[in-house]
């Protein structure tokens, strides 16, 4: 049994908090500082249509470790009870004979990783077994000093260093937002104490353990930055001194064909306070201020990244370890004049994301793939590359056809919120937005090829309404296909609804009860009743 285990390929996923795509060096930043993804990149293939489920952090996450959609699984903003019936990757890899782990910035319900961890969990033979970044919350703690990292800073003599003490300054500073100031400057805490040094050592020492006992391992190393405060150590703050950093070209955007919510939220960062700076500066400073510190919290994400690749290479276990790399949701870095992200108004720089997978001597290496991938589609490839069933509760698909050959597996990607949906194509991206957010029917189209950076909305342009109404259509069959039931309200009336799928269930069950097979097609009486009548999906 022990050698069969020790022929089970590993998995490591390494994942960042809000890293735009547009922030890394082997996808065409010349100025941010990455050599360590970068590397990655050589050694595997990276995903250049790549979208988050969801652009915000626990939502998303919790989205790509169950491999579910976000209308499945019910989540949509940062705080929720633990979903009991809600399985993951590590509870799946555990039944399979992993040992399972996670250590750093977890941001999910209490409970719902750590339980399913060997490492988190009960400490995996450790000394001090590593809770997650939000466990003070599990365990009642008051204040940052109920998790590991803050005991750790307090055993050091660091405490009240931290990062967040630096926000309390800001907060103090800040007279029009009342709370967090988005500034940019170097930490206090020293290089080797960051948290995201401490996440790669938690990394390294459970990895070590594994190999030790000759057992595989299944392990999701996640850390807070470049996610504000842009707070970089010293030393990756000083990487880009007196370096004139380039804003991005629709920095000036003055949002005149955007929705009012978007409108809305440019206004709040750039007059109402989220500019409102420690030290005096004028707004041209500011803005290249804040991208030198992104950019250097960039490079001090990808140095723990860096660490642990070391660490795989030092054991000799890189050509049977998995390597996914990811983040949560992108960044505007001064995108249409603004930062941090904004949830509700499907920007292409929040939804897109990095993804880098790399298997030494299985996986191309050097290679990108064009095709559409979704987050929600690791746990399903990295399932398929170990060679373990797909789990039949996962939504996602496997990449390996997209890995192989750039052999698509779907034609559209989904980034959800309440409030809106954008589906992307290869070539298009289309934002709709509900009428009880908007006040009206409205949209935003644009068409990526040609204005990769979003300055022209083409969504009442008269020359492009058929590509609108068909990814409406497109973004309709979607909600229904992947909507997992839940209940069935006998109620709903359902007259003149056609039969119109590929699985044998009748319509008679009520629109809402839905598609038996998720690739059967809707009927058109169906769609034109949702369209004209108001009829709507539950979600």
């Amino acid at each position: 049994m022990k050698n069969e285990k020790q022929r089970m390929p590993n998995v490591l996923i390494l994942h960042s908090d809000q890293h735009s795509a547009r922030a890394l060096g082997c996808y065409g930043n010349k100025q941010v500082i990455t050599p360590n993804l970068d590397r990655l990149a050589r050694d595997g293939i990276k995903i250049d249509h790549a979208f988050t489920q969801n652009p915000i952090c626990t939502p998303s996450r919790m989205c790509m470790l169950s491999g579910q959609y976000a209308h499945n699984i019910g989540y949509y903003g940062l705080m929720g009870e633990k979903p009991e019936r809600l399985p993951n990757i590590f509870e799946y890899f555990k039944e399979q004979g992993y040992q399972t782990g996670a250590a750093g910035k977890l941001h999910t319900p209490a409970g719902w990783v750590s339980d399913h961890c060997d490492y988190v969990g009960d400490g995996y033979g450790f000394e001090h077994p590593v809770r997650p970044w939000n466990r003070r919350m599990e365990e009642g703690c008051q204040g940052l000093k109920g998790d590991d990292y803050s005991v750790y800073l307090a055993e050091h003599g660091l405490y009240e260093d931290r990062d967040d003490k630096i926000l309390q300054e800001w907060f103090e500073q800040n007279e029009h937002r009342k709370g967090q100031c988005v500034d940019s400057r170097f930490s206090r805490i020293p290089k080797e104490h960051s948290m995201e040094a401490w996440t790669a050592k938690c990394t390294n020492r459970f990895i070590e353990q594994c190999v030790k006992e000759e057992k595989p391992f299944c392990y999701w190393m996640t850390v807070p930055r470049p996610h504000q405060t842009y707070a970089p150590c010293k030393e990756f703050w000083d990487l880009y001194e007196g370096v004139d950093l380039e804003l991005p070209p629709n920095a000036e955007n003055d949002m005149h064909d955007r929705s009012a919510a978007a409108k809305a939220t440019q206004e709040n960062f750039q007059k109402n306070g989220d500019w409102m700076l420690f030290e005096p500066r004028n707004f041209e400073e500011a803005r290249k201020r804040v991208l030198r510190g992104y950019y250097a919290c960039v490079s001090q994400m990808d140095d723990a990244m860096g660490r642990v690749l070391d660490k795989l290479d030092e054991l000799g276990i890189r050509e049977n370890t998995i390597i996914v790399y990811t983040t949560d949701h992108g960044e505007f870095a001064g995108e249409h004049g603004m930062i941090e992200k904004a949830p509700g108004i499907g920007f292409g720089c929040v939804t897109r994301i990095p993804m880098i997978f790399s298997w030494k001597g299985k996986l191309k290496a050097g290679e990108a793939r064009d095709s559409l991938v979704e987050s929600i589609d690791i746990l399903p490839t990295v399932c398929e590359l170990a060679g373990l069933a797909r789990p039949d509760w996962a939504d996602g698909r496997s990449a390996v056809p997209v890995l192989r050959d750039d052999t698509g597996i779907r034609d559209i990607a989904v980034t959800e919120n309440p409030n809106t949906k954008t589906i992307h194509t290869k070539r298009y991206k289309l934002t709709q937005y509900l009428p009880e957010f908007q006040g009206e029917d409205f949209g935003e189209l644009f068409d990526m090829e040609q204005d990769p950076y979003e300055l022209k909305n083409l969504y009442f342009d008269p020359a492009y309404q058929d590509v609108v109404q068909e990814l409406r259509y497109k973004l309709y069959c979607w909600l229904v296909r992947t909507t997992r039931i839940k209940t069935a309200n006998p109620t709903i009336p359902c007259t003149g609804l056609e039969k119109d799928v590929s699985g044998g269930m009748s319509w008679d069950l009520a629109p809402y009860y839905g598609v038996y097979d998720r690739d059967g097609r809707i009927g058109e009486r169906f769609y034109r009743d949702l369209i004209q009548k108001g009829m709507r999906n539950y979600l």
